[in-house]
C-alpha cells in the first residue's frame, strides 16, 4: 500500500510542476494527465496497485476505504479483527494463511491440518 500511495503522491506532484512550468512535461505526465482526464487509472499506478477494472473515480474512492481500513486495524495493536473487508487487502490469500498459522500456533495443532 505504501508503495501505491508513494507512486500516486509523486507522479501527481510531478505533474502538478510540470502544469505550472517548473519542470518540463515528459510523456509519463502526458499519459498521466490524458488518463485523469478520461477517468482511467493510470498504467504506473496499476504495475504497483490492486487488480481492479473500475474507473478511476471508483477506483480511488475504493482505495481511500482501503486506506482507512488499514489505518484503523494498526491504530490499535494490529490484533486479527473481528471482521474486516478481505477484499480490501492487496493479498487475501497471504492474510488467511497467516490467520491459519497463527491460530496452529497457538492452539498447537499441526498446519497441514488447519483449513479455511
Amino acid at each position: 500500500m505504501n508503495i501505491l500511495l508513494g507512486e500516486i503522491k509523486s507522479t501527481l506532484e510531478d505533474l502538478r510542476l510540470g502544469i505550472t512550468g517548473a519542470l518540463n512535461m515528459s510523456d509519463a505526465m502526458e499519459m498521466l494527465s490524458s488518463c485523469l482526464t478520461l477517468n482511467k487509472v493510470p498504467a504506473s499506478w496499476e504495475l504497483v496497485a490492486y487488480y481492479s477494472k473500475k474507473l478511476l473515480a471508483n477506483w480511488f474512492t475504493e482505495l481511500l476505504e482501503r486506506v482507512k481500513q488499514l489505518q484503523e486495524w494498526s491504530a490499535k495493536d494490529i490484533v486479527t479483527p473481528k471482521s474486516l473487508c478481505i477484499s480490501y487487502l492487496f493479498n487475501p490469500m497471504s492474510f488467511l494463511t497467516a490467520v491459519m498459522q497463527n491460530t496452529a500456533r497457538m492452539d498447537g495443532f499441526p498446519l497441514d491440518n488447519m483449513a479455511l
